[in-house]
C-alpha cells in the first residue's frame, strides 16, 4: 500500500489536481509535499488538526515535508471561507503566534533531520518584495475574471473584497513556486478551503517552471448536520493545554456524535485500518468503547501519553459518580465576590455553562443541572459556604459537561 491509498481509504482526499499521476508518483518516487498555515492565533485549533496529521503521513510513509508557517500571508488575511474582512493583526501579534505554532507544530512532525522535515516561514520572502517586480512576474500570470470565479472569493463579493485580500491568492501561489525551485516541492495540501488558492500556485508553477507540480485537499471536519466540527459553548476547541484542557479535549472527542466515530477513526488517528472495521460492528453501548478509543488516541496525539491517561481517569471517575479530579475545568471567584452567595444562575453563567439565563432556567426546569450530585429545581437558589466542598462546588450540565466554580 502507498500513502495514496491509505489517504483513499482513510477518506481523506476531498479534490486532487490530477489523480493519475499523482497516485503513480507517490507509489513510486518520495516527493517533497508541504502545508501552510498562517499564524492567526497564538494556537492551532481542531480545524488545523486533520491537515496537520495528514502531513505528518506523508513523513511516516518517508516523504520529505515542509510546514509553512505564514507569517507574511498572516499580515493580509486569508479571504477563504470568510464573510468578512479579517482583522489586521500587527507585527508585535503575529511574531508572538508564529513562536507558538512553530513549538506546536514541531509536536507532530520531525524538522530536526532536514532530510525528512522543514518548517518555513514565508515572511522570509515577502516582506522585502519589490512591489513592482512582483507584478510584472507573478501578478502578469492572473487573470482578474480567473480570480474572480474562484470559490474563495466568491462569498466576499457581496460584501465588499478588498485590495489587501485580493493578494492573497498571488502570495499563496509565490509560496509553491519558491518552495519548488528550492526544496523541489512537487505537492501542496490543505482543507478543501484551500482548494482555490492550490490550484492558483499549481498553476503558476507550470506556467513559469514548466513544471508538472500538484494539489490534493483534505475534507473539512464537519458535524453530521454539515457545521464545522470543534465549536462548544465555551468556543473553538484549541490545540493548546492553555486554552482547551486535556480534559475538555478528551471529552471533546468522547462526546462526538455516534455516527461520526468510525470515520474520525479513520481520518485522525493512526489506528490500523484492520482495526477500525473490527469497531465499525460495534453498536449500542459498545460503542462507548470506540469513543474512548478515539478520545485517548488523540489526546495522546496533541498532548501526549500522561495527560492522556489523566484524562481518561478523569473522565471515568466522573461518569462513575466520583467527585475529584484535578482535570475537570475550573473557574475560580474571589472569596469577597462569594461572600453573601451566588444565585445558581449566575454561577453557571460565570463558568461558561449557559450563554442566557433563560436557557438556565430551561435546563433546570428540564432537570439538566446538578450541583455536588444532586439535581436542582429551584432557578433562584443561593449557592453559599453550605455548598463548598473542599473550597469547590461541582456543576454538571446534562449527562457530560462538568465544570467546577472554585472560591479564591
Amino acid at each position: 500500500m502507498s500513502i495514496f491509498e491509505e489517504l483513499n481509504k482513510r477518506n481523506l482526499i476531498a479534490q486532487i489536481t490530477h489523480e493519475g499521476p499523482i497516485e503513480a508518483l507517490l507509489k513510486d518516487k518520495k516527493v517533497t509535499v508541504y502545508l501552510g498555515i498562517d499564524p492567526t492565533a497564538d494556537s492551532l485549533h481542531l480545524g488545523h488538526l486533520i491537515a496537520l496529521l495528514t502531513l505528518k503521513r506523508f513523513q511516516q510513509w518517508g516523504h520529505r515535508i515542509i510546514a509553512l508557517v505564514g507569517g507574511g500571508t498572516a499580515m493580509i488575511g486569508d479571504p477563504s471561507g470568510k464573510t468578512e474582512l479579517r482583522q489586521i493583526m500587527t507585527e508585535e501579534i503575529i511574531t508572538s503566534n508564529k513562536e507558538a505554532i512553530r513549538k506546536q507544530i514541531s509536536r507532530f512532525v520531525n524538522i530536526d533531520d532536514h532530510d525528512k522535515g522543514i518548517m518555513v516561514d514565508n515572511s522570509d520572502w515577502i516582506r522585502d518584495l519589490n512591489y513592482v517586480t512582483f507584478l510584472r512576474e507573478i501578478g502578469i500570470h492572473f487573470t482578474v475574471n480567473r480570480m474572480l470565479a474562484a470559490e474563495c472569493y466568491k462569498t466576499r463579493m457581496e460584501q465588499g473584497l478588498t485590495f489587501i485580500e485580493f493578494n492573497y491568492m498571488l502570495l499563496q501561489s509565490y509560496d509553491f513556486l519558491l518552495l519548488n525551485r528550492k526544496y523541489n516541492c512537487t505537492l501542496q495540501i490543505g482543507g478543501d478551503d484551500q482548494w482555490s488558492n492550490i490550484l492558483a500556485g499549481a498553476d503558476l508553477v507550470r506556467r513559469i517552471e514548466k513544471k508538472e507540480v500538484y494539489g490534493l485537499t483534505i475534507p473539512l471536519l464537519l458535524t453530521s448536520d454539515g457545521k464545522k466540527m470543534g465549536k462548544t459553548e465555551k468556543g473553538s476547541v484549541w490545540l493548546s493545554r492553555e486554552r482547551t484542557t486535556p480534559y475538555e479535549f478528551y471529552q471533546y472527542w468522547r462526546n462526538v456524535e455516534d455516527l461520526q466515530v468510525i470515520k474520525l477513526l479513520k481520518m485522525l488517528t493512526f489506528i490500523p485500518l484492520e482495526k477500525i472495521e473490527e469497531f465499525s460492528h460495534f453498536e449500542g453501548k459498545d460503542l462507548n468503547i470506540v469513543k474512548k478509543e478515539l478520545a485517548f488516541s488523540l489526546t495522546e496525539t496533541v498532548h501526549g501519553k500522561e495527560e492522556a491517561d489523566k484524562a481518561m481517569k478523569a473522565s471515568e471517575a466522573l461518569f462513575e459518580g466520583g467527585r475529584k479530579s484535578e482535570s475537570i475545568p475550573v473557574t475560580e471567584i474571589s472569596r469577597d465576590s462569594f461572600e453573601k452567595g451566588i444565585r445558581i444562575l449566575d454561577a453557571l453563567s460565570i463558568c461558561g455553562l449557559i450563554g442566557s439565563k433563560g436557557e438556565g432556567r430551561r435546563l433546570i426546569q428540564q432537570a439538566g443541572i446538578q450541583v455536588n450530585d444532586n439535581t436542582i429545581t429551584d432557578n433562584s437558589l443561593l449557592l453559599d459556604n453550605s455548598f463548598l466542598e473542599e473550597g469547590k462546588i461541582k456543576f454538571r450540565k446534562g449527562k457530560k459537561v462538568y465544570h467546577f466554580l472554585k472560591v479564591i
